[in-house]
């Protein structure tokens, strides 16, 4: 006879998007075309930057980095859900679901720092054009990159720590396509106060922090643009951080939207849906962004292409 409670579960039950085998095989090609799209055009970012010695500046160190935490953030849950479409198997080992949750809370917080030391690195482009290469040194940059990582992975840590600690009930089915916090815990059986408070705090805490910067760099940029005499040298000046402004919008404009839709419906599968815009749409459209008006990417695009092309020929020759 099975128990009505037990402190140590083995699995948990991902219900994700839909229960309707002609819905999964569309949302089957629809989200492999998704992943496809964003693993390549973030991983071509990448090489770009690396490739193309032109771009080894603190901007393009920190967009390469973006571009390769987006990639493992969309690799955390993507996959996954692709493998209960094609197999109708939604389970997910208990173990796997701490680990996807560990990696989805770290890359997301860190997507997010990241986005914050870049409004940094604008405002000083352009608050301090003079200064900009003696203060964003690579000294600071790989300062600011390994500070961004350590609060992401101690938070992570904390929160799927405190997870641990739970027991849970007999009913271990989860209304979404991944291991979300929030839905795992109200899957426990035993008390989550403490869960909740550092769940609150610390999400509140890296939201508030990150924006306020974020908010606080850009009234900067906003102001010193004003005050630029000619029409063209405020364009010039905006041109550097629109696409940076641009992310940032998507990023938190969709996260506050699906916090407000979870808030206000209380249909699980219903956030799942919207949580789909900042887990998979945003990492996809970031290279179209950062790549479309940035002629520093295309001309590096075309180097990338060229270096690709020559390698691909030489057995030929």
């Amino acid at each position: 006879m099975e128990p009505e409670n037990q402190t140590r579960v083995s699995e948990f039950i991902l219900l994700g998007l839909s229960e309707d085998t002609e819905v999964q095989s569309l949302l089957f090609g629809l989200f492999l075309s998704m992943y496809l799209v964003t693993f390549t055009g973030n991983m071509l970012i990448v090489l770009a930057i690396i490739l193309d010695s032109h771009l080894h500046t603190p901007m393009y160190f920190f967009l390469s980095n973006l571009s390769f935490t987006d990639i493992c953030f969309i690799s955390t849950t993507v996959p996954k859900m692709l493998q209960n479409f094609q197999t109708e198997n939604k389970i997910i080992a208990y173990e796997s679901c701490i680990i996807q949750m560990f990696f989805f809370m770290l890359l997301g917080q860190l997507d997010s720092a990241l986005l914050t030391v870049m409004a940094y690195d604008r405002f000083v482009a352009i608050c301090h054009p003079l200064h900009y290469m003696v203060i964003m040194n690579p000294r600071l940059c790989g300062l600011l990159l390994l500070a961004s990582w350590l609060l992401s992975v101690l938070d992570s840590l904390l929160q799927c720590l405190m997870i641990l600690r739970l027991s849970f009930c007999t009913e271990l089915e989860i209304p979404h396509f991944f291991c979300e916090i929030n839905q795992v815990l109200q899957l426990a059986c035993s008390d989550t106060f403490l869960n909740d408070l550092v769940t609150y705090f610390s999400s509140g805490l890296l939201a508030f922090i990150p924006l306020t910067g974020i908010l606080f760099s850009y009234s900067k940029i906003i102001s010193s643009i004003l005050r630029i005499s000619t029409a063209e040298g405020k364009y010039k000046a905006f041109s550097t951080c629109g696409s940076h402004l641009s992310v940032v919008t998507l990023f938190y404009g969709t996260g506050l939207g699906v916090y407000l839709s979870s808030t206000a419906s209380q249909n699980s599968r219903t956030n799942a849906i919207a949580s789909v815009m900042y887990t998979v749409v945003i990492p996809m459209l970031n290279p179209f962004i950062y790549s479309l008006r940035n002629k520093d990417m295309k001309q590096a695009f075309k180097k990338l292409r060229n270096i690709l092309c020559i390698k691909g020929c030489l057995p030929h020759v």
